[in-house]
């Protein structure tokens, strides 16, 4: 059992709907990251979750993983690309732990993925830039150093103003 203490429904908005957001370009900040084993135990991936923090999907989260420690060297390779691609977006360049990465926003690019052996269509990050940025890259294309976002006026979320 669960203490529910002071929780009101009413004051809440209801779940409605976890299907995939539409494919497209989503400005999107990490705020959670943790190592994971592989179901085998032979190796380690880094789980991120990210934020929608623009738009109609704005609060919708997505997730990638990055295959970090691995016996396959290729999906060490894509993982590799892919944090050098988000370490580029968010201007941190020498990471020393995957916290320093949350709370940054990014441009990501997110497909759907569809549904394949029992499991439902979802959403899939296929590249990670800066705001500024129109395109990110994709783990196998590395992007160029991150440049500061222009000034913006009061009605600009925090992270775009100077």
């Amino acid at each position: 059992m669960g203490n529910l203490d002071g929780f009101d429904a009413n004051a809440v908005e209801p779940q409605t709907d976890f299907a995939p957001i539409p494919a497209g370009q989503y400005a999107a900040m990490i705020t959670s990251s943790e190592m994971k084993a592989t179901k085998d135990g032979s190796g380690s991936f880094l789980h991120l979750t990210l934020d929608i923090v623009e738009g109609h999907y704005e609060g919708r989260k997505v997730f990638d993983r990055l295959n970090l420690n691995n016996r396959n060297p290729q999906a060490v390779d894509i993982a590799q690309r892919t944090l050098s691609s988000i370490c580029r977006a968010v201007g941190i360049m020498t990471p020393r732990d995957s916290s320093e990465l949350h709370d940054r926003p990014m441009r990501v690019k997110v497909v759907i993925k569809p549904a394949k052996d029992g499991y439902d269509a979802g959403n899939e990050i296929k590249g990670y830039s800066s705001l500024d940025e129109s395109a990110p890259s994709s783990p196998a294309a590395p992007s160029a150093p991150a440049a500061k976002p222009a000034p913006a006026g009061p009605g600009t979320p925090p992270w775009k103003r100077s």
